[in-house]
Order: C-alpha cells, then structure tokens, then sequence
C-alpha cells in the first residue's frame, strides 16, 4: 500500500466492520484490556430491567445488551424484549464516556434468544434532519449488522412507515434486503415468513390496534418485491401461489380493516388487474367472482410471458471456419433460414448454395431445416451451428481460410465513425437495459440455476469480448497496409465517440481490442499512424489504465451524467472483491453489512439507468450500418489472429 494514493479510509471503505475490526485487534489489544478492568470494578453499576414483577430467569427470557441510557425504549424492538422478560445491562455513563473510543460494542445492540445471539444492530448517526429543541426524536438510528434472516425481516418491518414516502435509510434497508435475500433464504421461506407477520394477531405484546398496520407493511414490503422482480416473480412458482394467497387473504380482510382499501387497489394496480367495483359494493356474489379473476392470474401470466418469448432476443454463432463465427443477433422467433440470410450476406456468398449444420462435441452432425424453429434452446452448451456449402453436403467441409476472404473488401471505411458509434451504443444500451439487477447476485454468488438467471448479463459480457475480437479481426483481414492505417485510424476514432456517448463497455473494448498483442506488434502500421491519433490513441488508453484501482475511469465515470453504459468486468469486479473479502455469515448470522456492501454497488445500475436514451437514435437510411452492427464477423482463436498477423507483417 506504501505506492497506493488511496487514503485508508477509502480501502477500509470496501471491508466490513467484521473485517475492520479484525484487523485493528491487534493495534486496540492494550485499550481492550483496559477498558475490561474497568467494566470489572463497575460490575455493580448493571441494573436489570423488565416489567415483570419477579425476577426474570436469563435461561426462559430473552437479553437485550445495552451501553446507553437512553437506548431503553429507543426502538420497538427492545419494547418487545422488555416484556417478554428481558435483561437489559447497563453501563454507567461515565463509564461509557471513557471508552467511547476504545470499543465498538458501545454502539452495538446484541440481541440474544436462548443465549444464542439473533440480531446485532449498531447505531448510526442518522441522515435526517436534526430535530428541533426540546424534540424527543433523535439524529440516530439503528442499522443491521448481522442476524437471522427472520430478525432481519422483523427488524426491516419494524423500521418501515407507512407515510407517503420513506425516509432514505428505511428504503435502503428494504432494498438491501430484497435485493440480497436469495443468498440467505429462498423463495418459498419469504413467502412463508410474510405470510406468517401478515396473518399475526398479536404483535410485541400489542393486540389488534396495530393489526392492520402491520398487514399494511407487510404489503408495502410485497409491493416493492413485486416491483423489484417484475417478471422474475412471474416464473417462480412459489411467488406465484404467495401472491394469489396474500391477495386472496386481503381480500377478505378488507372488510374487518377498511383501511386497507388503499393497499388493495395498489396490490391491483401492481399485478395488472382492475377492478370495476369498489369493496363497499362487494357481495358475495362479486367477491366470488373477484376472486374467480384472482385466481386467473397463472392464465395472464403465462400469455404475457408467451408475448415476451416470441420478442425475445438471443445470440447465434455461426461458425464459418473452426476459429471464427459470424454473431447472430436474432429474435427467438427467428427461423433457420432467416439466421442463414444474415450470414450469408455478412459472408458475401450465394443463400441458396449455403446450409445450416449443428455439430456437437462429440461429432455428430444434423442439417437445419429452412423453417426450424427455437434453434437457442435445442442446442446443448456444446453445441455449435456451422454453415456449410451446400455442393460439399456429403464431406461437410466447413469454408477454410482463404486469401479472397482475407483481401475482401473493408466495408468498414466507407461508414461514419460517429453512426457506427451510435449503432454500437444502440446495441448495448438494448442488452444492458434489460439486465436485471439480481442477474449480478447470481453471478456473484453463483447459486444454483444461477445460468438462467443471469442471461442478459452474460450476453453483454459476451458482447464486450466480441467488440474486442472484431476490432483485432477487422485490423488483421485487411493485408494492404494503406487500409490497414486507415482501419486503425477509424477505430481510434469510435472508441473517442463512443467515450463521448457514455458507452464505457464498447469504449474499453475498442481499446482493448487495438492493444491486442497481434495488432499492436504491427509496428509498420503504428509508425503510419498520424501524430495526432497517437496522442488520442494515448489519452483514451489513460483512460483504461488499471492502476490505482482503475481510478482514472472511476473519476471519469462519475463526472458522466446518466445514461450511461458501465464497463461491466469491472463492476463485476467490484461485486466479486466484496464477496471473496468478507465472510456471508458470521457466527451463524447473515452477514447483513457485507449484503449492504454488495447491493450499494449493484444499484450502479439503476444510477445509470436514471434516464433513457431516446428510442431507436439510428437514421432509418442507416440500417445497412445496423445490420453490420448486429452481426459482426469475429476470429475467435489467438493463435489464428496471430498466424494473421505474421502473414501481413512478417517477423524480420
């Protein structure tokens, strides 16, 4: 670290307290020691604090840790404990005041069930408004440090209200959770969980007064997950049959609490559903009839899903040679022949003399029908689709490398840099707007069926790789050196647009892709490069240098204005450093600040998704330019990139 210009605040930043209190054990060691002397000769300052009138049993009850005064009574939570025969320790104030700065714990509430602990909260200075003289309301706040997933959930409910609006910690720490939870819980244990605080009659010792609020916040709970998931819930079977109970359940309970009413339609609102009658004009003729709607919502699902399926979008490597593809990006719609069409121009070869062969690992060959559907899904992973000439049928020999490929004409040159540009930010945008925020969960994590869900990450990270790929292919196809100059001079000059359009992922990959070890050796074509696109050339790659923790393009990434497209390996990165740095549980509680940690860096996302750009930004007469967009021809192997590279430039 002695070279590092991070401050150590802002390495500590990326570790949680468990860690950061890991490593200054050593250092606070001597002020421990002390500050445990001390709480020896004030043993006697501890004051037990219950509202039973016997003494309570430390076995049968629950202990609540405190270290100040006025924590008593602060949160809902420690009421609860209080009355169901808790013992709350309380340090002497002078004391606290001593080694206010020598241990955590003085912030730190430890809640203890069966002398196991459940819950640990610390306290934090909140970002509320200070309140006004002689207010009872405080500038602090707890926060979750660890604890069980149930603690987290009651916890979580107990910081929510049901103003208009949350504050911003309370709305952080709903997030947090939904966002996180699958690391910790599945599915059908939160649905059996909320179903459980929503179906409670009785709540920390209060009887139905607070009933209908705590359904209220049950649902606001719901409501966000619902608009969190959107159709991620859709295909979970145990989301499916909770919604339909929850709002069964609502239903029925929003004859005993009117006030619910607001919640029911906004449950409505959510899932698509109107109703054409108020709840004052139900009878039970009408009940049963909403209720024969609400148990329709598998059928409307399953449509809207069948809607998007057929709009979906999935990438197809056509292999030409055993090294390079053409990529495909077509709909999942899309026939075998329509996929043929595309390669066959991006090739410039006949239609009607090519077909479409899958090849799987082991050999064996199968000839695509023209109007073969679904091809994405009847593939294995290692499976992959050649085309061949129709004439060489019997041997299927795939096209070989040849000079006529290797010499054909650089279409490339003839387009504007800035269009081209566009085109490619059109693309991105479209794979990166689409990605979902827990598709980065489950890469992190790698859970299982984690492939499924982390689709539309995966094809822009494939994306990335391809841009990259193109750029050295484009480069290294073109054997006359006047071009080639020309070529390079063209690439420079889209990494600059792309950069200023705010699409980091192609911007790195351009620049990635003129770095590769077979183009840059090309030193007869880099001495050709004008003086002014080297200085460029050169002020762009700053931008890529990793030192510092690729600080250069963090600063500059954050002085960018949403939208704007991340360069994604590196937020993976981030996500990945979190996870392998901190431990998810500790002492058998979840870990809740690393999760905090992990989905902090994960809204990246929604940031840049703030705004929108507008549309289809590409001029119509430009669809020969998108087309050349969508389906790039790229030379996978280094090797081959490589054998191409001594081919134009021979090692003297």
């Amino acid at each position: 670290m002695e070279d590092s210009e991070e401050s150590s605040d802002e390495i500590l930043a990326r570790l949680t307290s468990a860690v950061q209190r890991e490593l200054a054990a050593v250092i606070a060691l001597k002020a421990r020691k002390s500050a445990v002397e001390r709480n020896e000769d004030n043993n006697d300052k501890h004051v037990t604090v219950t509202e039973s009138e016997g003494v309570p049993d430390p076995q049968a009850g629950v202990m609540c840790k405190l270290q100040e005064k006025d924590d008593i009574g602060r949160i809902e939570l420690v009421q609860k404990l209080a009355r169901e025969n808790c013992q709350c320790l309380q340090t002497d104030k002078k004391e606290q005041e001593k080694s206010e700065h020598q241990d955590d714990e003085v912030t730190t509430v430890q809640v203890k069930e069966q002398d196991q602990n459940v819950l640990v909260l610390k306290k934090v200075q909140s970002c509320r408004p200070a309140p006004q003289a002689g207010s009872v309301e405080s500038d602090w706040r707890y926060v979750v440090v660890s604890g069980t997933p149930e603690k987290i959930l009651e916890h979580l409910l107990n910081d929510l209200h049901l103003e208009e609006v949350q504050d911003k910690e309370t709305e952080t720490l709903l997030d947090d959770f939904l966002l996180t939870y699958t690391v910790f819980m599945t599915t059908d244990d939160l649905c059996q969980a909320l179903l459980r605080h929503y179906s409670a009659k009785k709540f920390q010792g209060k009887e139905n007064s607070d009933v209908p609020c705590r359904k209220r916040k049950v649902l606001h709970l719901v409501s966000q997950w619902i608009a969190l998931y959107k159709d991620w819930l859709h295909e979970d079977e145990h989301s499916k049959m909770f919604l339909k109970t929850i709002y069964r359940n609502v239903l029925d309970d929003v004859y005993e609490y009117p006030i619910l009413e607001k919640e029911l339609k906004e449950f409505q609102k959510i899932l698509g559903m109107h109703r054409r009658h108020t709840v004052d004009e139900y009878s039970p003729q009408r009940k049963n009839k909403a209720l024969f709607h609400q148990f329709s919502l598998k059928e409307n699902w399953l449509q809207h899903r069948g809607t998007v399926t057929e709009t979906e979008e999935f990438f197809c490597h056509v292999y030409v040679t055993e090294h390079s593809y053409v990529s495909v990006k077509a709909k999942v719609s899309s026939t075998a022949q329509e996929i043929l069409k595309v390669v066959a121009e991006k090739i410039q070869h006949a239609e009607e003399d090519l077909a479409l062969v899958t090849v799987s690992f082991s050999g064996e060959k199968h000839e695509l029908q023209p109007n073969d559907l679904d091809i994405s899904k009847s593939l294995d992973a290692s499976d992959r689709i050649f085309v061949y000439r129709k004439d060489l049928a019997d041997t299927l020999n795939p096209f070989a490398d040849n000079e006529e490929s290797q010499q054909r004409s650089v279409r490339i040159l003839g387009m504007n840099t800035w269009d081209l540009a566009l085109e490619l930010m059109n693309f991105d945008w479209s794979l990166f707007n689409s990605i979902h925020e827990q598709e980065l969960i489950y890469f992190t994590f790698s859970r299982q069926g984690g492939g499924e869900h982390t689709m539309n990450l995966s094809f822009l990270l494939q994306r990335c790789n391809e841009v990259q790929l193109w750029v050295a292919t484009e480069i290294l196809l073109c054997s006359q050196l006047g071009k080639r100059v020309q070529l390079v001079k063209k690439f420079i000059k889209i990494a600059a647009h792309c950069k200023a359009q705010r699409n980091l992922n192609s911007f790195f990959a351009i620049v990635m892709g003129l770095n590769t070890a077979s183009v840059s050796r090309l030193s007869q074509t880099w001495e050709k490069i004008p003086g002014k696109f080297k200085k460029l050339f050169s002020e762009l790659e700053s931008l890529t240098d990793p030192s510092l923790n690729h600080k250069a393009y963090r600063d500059a990434f954050k002085k960018m204005k949403p939208p704007k497209i991340p360069f994604m390996p590196l937020l993976l990165k981030d996500v990945t450093f979190i996870h392998e740095g901190n431990k998810t549980f500790l002492d058998n509680l979840v870990n809740f600040e690393k999760l905090h940690m992990i989905a902090d860096t994960v809204r990246t996302l929604r940031h840049c998704r703030t705004n929108q750009f507008g549309g289809d930004m590409s001029p119509k007469e430009h669809q020969e330019l998108k087309s050349y967009v969508n389906h790039l021809y790229v030379i996978d192997s280094q090797q081959a990139l490589f054998e191409l590279s001594h081919r134009i430039e021979p090692r003297v």
